[in-house]
């Protein structure tokens, strides 16, 4: 990920916390030429994510900063592990603090959430994938957690591929309808996905030749039955209220995705401290 694709919102959380009048606080304690360091530490065990961004908010602030990752996103840590040595202009590292951890919290929460449903469907052929339910602003940053925790990103945006939801069906008039009125839309390079809710839909779905089949809060009996029914023909995605407590049992269907949004909604934060030296 590059610095064009971040700066903005980096720059943006850096106002919203320093306001019209800056940080009151260090620019009447710290000397405007007092340097310093100080580390960014785990407090619990989880996956880290973020370390880039950490980067760039201090490099917006100033550039004089200097961050040295003691480990790279996607590794896993312990309680008091150092992650990230920041030096630099002392008042530059107390401005940025608060925002810098707000991100590599947020960001390594997504990724150990992810990282703990990865691990409860090893061994099966399911791939643990994102959502759109992410947070305004942040979707690039959220996606990057999920394949730092191991997991794989759905699309984007609306942009890059068809997925055909149940209103969209609605609409239509019917699976079959919905399907031939996007294929008639998109380009051959984009993929059509469509959102089903019964076995029947499916059947309907397999026989316009969907790329991708979204089985939405079915059972895992259910599931299987869809997995004998598709028998290679499309790649079936299971997806509604999915857990690290039912996401085994779902893996063991068959199915090729597993979709999740709690991964990016719900994630709790990653707590990690600053620390100067």
């Amino acid at each position: 990920m590059i610095a064009l694709l971040v700066d903005d919102f980096v720059r943006s959380a850096l106002r919203e916390d320093l306001g019209r009048a800056g940080d009151l606080t260090t620019d009447a304690i710290v000397p405007a030429d007092a340097q310093g360091t100080g580390r960014i530490v785990a407090r619990e065990s989880g996956v880290v994510s973020g370390l880039f961004v950490v980067e760039r908010v201090f490099a917006v602030l100033d550039p004089r900063v200097h961050v040295a990752s003691a480990v790279a996103d996607g590794d896993r840590v312990s309680p008091g592990t150092v992650v990230a040595t920041v030096s630099g202009p002392l008042r530059a590292l107390l401005t940025g603090e608060r925002t810098a951890l707000n991100l590599i919290s947020r960001l390594s929460g997504v990724a150990t959430a992810t990282s703990r449903l990865v691990e409860a469907v090893a061994g099966t052929r399911a791939t643990i994938v994102d959502t759109r339910k992410t947070t305004p602003g942040m979707r690039a940053l959220e996606k990057a957690a999920v394949r730092d925790g191991g997991g794989a990103n759905h699309r984007f945006g609306l942009d890059d591929a068809i997925l055909i939801k149940d209103n969209h069906v609605a609409v239509a008039g019917g699976v079959t309808a919905a399907i031939e009125a996007a294929r008639r839309h998109a380009g051959h390079l984009v993929k059509i996905e469509v959102e089903v809710d019964t076995l029947g839909q499916l059947d309907e779905a397999l026989a316009a030749r969907a790329d991708i089949v979204l089985l939405d809060n079915f059972t895992p009996e259910q599931l299987r039955e869809a997995v004998a029914r598709t028998g290679g023909r499309a790649l079936l995605e299971a997806s509604g209220r999915i857990d690290a407590a039912t996401v085994r049992a779902v893996a063991e269907t068959g199915v090729d995705l597993i979709s999740s949004g709690a991964l990016t909604h719900s994630a709790r934060i990653l707590d990690f401290g600053f620390d100067i030296d």
